[in-house]
């Protein structure tokens, strides 16, 4: 499915290479030669907090699963799993990183007021569909009879950095924009699901 991949036989031996490396995501057994899965989950962790641990476990049972996020894990599949399953469950893990990656590189607390108007949204999804606008195209777009209005809502992007403004006097997402709206369509499809 294109992801890299490697491969370790032990718990000890996949807290060294993860102590080495960078792993967005760790598929653990629960029942492991060695150290157990558990317990190699605390020490990633620890060590690797950044990486997603996915547990794999032919005993399912609600204790364990709950021990496994309690302990740290994103997911918990039972054995035996449809490869689709898994594929899944890696998806869905990796939105969750690209979402903490993005929410990490803003300023939470402005950017998540800036976008509590839903003017201030729709001027963003307007950005993202047309790549840049100039201020009257987006008030006849929006439907608003007051162009102050607009104008208000694109300084507040613009100073939480979502938006900038070229030369030509025409709007565009910055890298931030792009990445919090991709942030929302994914808190946007998990709350849908």
């Amino acid at each position: 499915m294109g992801y890299q991949t490697n491969e370790a036989a032990s718990g000890k031996e996949a807290i060294e290479k993860t102590a080495s490396g960078d792993f967005d995501i760790a598929l653990l057994d629960l029942m492991m030669p060695g150290m157990s899965g558990a317990e190699t989950l605390g020490e990633l962790r620890k060590i690797s907090p950044k990486t997603k641990v996915i547990m794999i476990t032919a005993f399912a049972t609600v204790d364990n699963a709950v021990d496994a996020i309690k302990k740290g894990a994103s997911d918990y599949i039972a054995k035996p799993f449809k490869i689709e399953e898994l594929l899944t469950a890696i998806r869905r893990v990796l939105e969750e990183c690209r979402f903490e990656e993005g929410i990490t590189k803003l300023n939470l607390d402005y950017t998540l007021s800036s976008l509590a108007n839903p003017i201030r949204r729709n001027i963003l999804k307007l950005l993202q569909s047309r790549k840049s606008m100039r201020l009257m195209e987006m008030v006849r777009e929006l439907d608003i009879d007051d162009h102050t209005k607009v104008v208000f809502h694109l300084k507040m992007l613009k100073e939480s950095s979502l938006i900038n403004q070229d030369k030509g006097k025409s709007y565009s997402l910055t890298g931030e924009g792009e990445r919090i709206l991709s942030c929302l369509n994914i808190l946007k499809n998990y709350l849908s699901a």
